[in-house]
């Protein structure tokens, strides 16, 4: 018998898989992500970021400035860890903080033209590796998994 773990996350051999753990869905979605996140996190860190710098850029595209707490919710990275990400974006220039001056305990969070011709790049670099992870599936079964995997969030989001 070998001391060896066996690497679950690379095991791509089906038929040696168990019928039971072959047909387990949640088994199933969790070696997908695992595999999906694997690729993001490198392919961001080639291009020197990480995948909680394009959440908040994002975040701050789509709905403009917010404070900490408000990027925070709307991203899932959980406060204490918002800091830290913030810290390494603005000494990018990638964003701005300053207080709020209707709370100056609070600090808003704004983009910055910099930040701004960044995320096309991060956009693109994102498609790509959607593209390789998808590769298998057509359009309109890469539609239908969209459209299940957000049933899903939104489901268990709605319980927290």
């Amino acid at each position: 018998m070998s001391n060896s773990t066996p690497d679950v996350a690379r095991s791509t051999n089906r038929r040696a898989a168990a019928a039971r753990l072959h047909n387990l869905g949640t088994r199933l979605l969790s070696l997908a992500a695992i595999q999906s996140d694997r690729l993001v996190n490198e392919e961001l860190a080639r291009a020197g970021t990480r995948k909680w710098h394009y959440a908040v850029l994002a975040t701050l595209d789509e709905f403009g400035s917010a404070s900490q707490a408000e990027l925070s919710s709307r991203t899932g990275i959980y406060r204490s860890d918002m800091v830290t990400v913030i810290n390494e974006l603005a000494g990018r220039d990638w964003v701005e903080r300053s207080p709020n001056p209707a709370d100056r305990r609070q600090n808003i969070i704004v983009l910055t033209e910099r930040g701004l011709r960044q995320l096309p790049k991060l956009d693109k670099l994102l498609t790509e590796v959607e593209d390789e992870v998808l590769a298998p599936l057509t359009p309109p079964q890469r539609e239908q998994l969209a459209r299940l995997l957000a049933t899903l969030v939104d489901h268990h989001n709605q319980k927290m």
